[in-house]
């Protein structure tokens, strides 16, 4: 059973549909006031308008007449407002002048129908939420394709969308997966889509659209999760790239095998950082820098263009720091790299510019 949320539910219709339903999709919040302040908003102009109303009318009150005592005092007026503008209209009190009767016509009238519009537009909105919730959602999920699912969004898979989106994803292409609901609300108040639900199980991943998916990174709590997550994906979606990110450097060959295009062990790598800074200092913030996109020096791939074509990686511009060739990644002082071709792809340093970004045409290198 599935169930379209968007923010902006309140916390006990979220408490409730969470023992309804096994996952939900939410889109990224929009700016809204909350429920009661929008209340005592509308409350409070729908008091304006009567109190306007009563003041025009006990402004021609010569223009009134009242049943009672044949004079309109200013109770008469807020009485004659209030029975008006609520449409009840006892006639008690009635206007007998021409010039009362076309101020009822072309004042009284449309302040009849704007305290009408705003005491039934709270009622309409709460009628028409879920209706446009799930037009936005249908429309979400027609236009998505070519993006980026991330499975997990703690500190790696934070960190992970971080730098990919410095080099120019948009937030609107970013779908996140995790079984935590406060996670996805995280992730959807930083502008990301969200799927609450087990990545494990291929109906959550076919809500984030994995099939449609160009990239795909997986970064779970445990290394377990992350084997199954990335055999569920590959089976999904053939030709995605999948990076996926383990604890213990004897589960990658297990997650490589599974499908993976890259894996990364979490803790080998901050242990080599922490290694390097150790006996270089500088070095270390370097290597930080490197991989931070952004900001100082960014590592990139690019493709070979055609006035490189036939040189040797020292020739080009850029800094080239290794070659792309097939599904082999040579070092630039590889004898074997000889010169360029058309089909390589380079990986150099740059400084973080807005133009030096990672190309879009980026694929996944064919598994050995």
């Amino acid at each position: 059973m599935f169930h379209v949320k968007l923010p902006g539910h309140d916390a006990i219709a979220r408490q409730a549909d969470e023992h309804l339903v096994t996952h939900r999709v939410k889109l990224p919040r929009k700016v809204v006031e909350r429920p009661i302040r929008q209340v005592v908003k509308r409350l409070v102009m729908a008091l304006v308008v009567l109190v306007v109303t009563a003041l025009i009318v006990y402004a021609d009150r010569d223009g009134y007449t009242d049943n009672s005592d044949g004079s309109v005092d200013l109770l008469d007026a807020f009485y004659y407002a209030t029975v008006t503008l609520s449409t009840t209209g006892y006639g008690d009190v009635t206007p007998v002048s021409d010039g009362a009767r076309l101020t009822n016509i072309f004042v009284i009238t449309p302040l009849r129908v704007l305290f009408l519009i705003i005491l039934v537009g709270t009622t309409l909105e709460v009628l028409t939420e879920r209706t446009r919730e799930e037009w936005r959602l249908n429309r979400w999920r027609a236009t998505l394709r070519d993006h980026t699912v991330v499975i997990g969004f703690g500190t790696k898979g934070r960190s992970a969308i971080q730098t990919v989106c410095a080099t120019g994803l948009k937030k609107e292409q970013v779908v996140v997966v995790d079984p935590s609901s406060k996670v996805i609300d995280a992730a959807t108040a930083e502008g990301y889509a969200g799927i609450v639900g087990d990545a494990t199980r291929s109906d959550v991943l076919k809500r984030a659209e994995v099939h449609k998916a160009r990239q795909i990174i997986i970064a779970p709590q445990r290394d377990d999760t992350s084997v199954l997550v990335t055999l569920t994906a590959r089976q999904l979606n053939r030709g995605a790239k999948i990076v996926a990110a383990v604890r213990e450097e004897e589960n990658a060959p297990l997650i490589k095998q599974s499908g993976a295009d890259a894996v990364i062990t979490s803790a080998s790598a901050a242990g080599r950082l922490l290694g390097l800074s150790v006996l270089s200092p500088a070095a270390g913030m370097v290597m930080e820098d490197l991989i931070q996109q952004g900001s100082g020096l960014d590592l990139i791939e690019r493709p070979v263009v055609k006035a490189e074509v036939g040189k040797t990686p020292r020739q080009t511009d850029d800094l080239v720091v290794s070659v792309v060739r097939g599904h082999r990644v040579l070092g630039y002082d590889d004898p074997s790299v000889g010169t360029l071709q058309l089909t390589d792809r380079l990986i150099t340093i740059v400084r973080a510019t807005p133009a030096a970004q990672i190309t879009s045409d980026i694929r996944p290198m064919p598994r050995a």
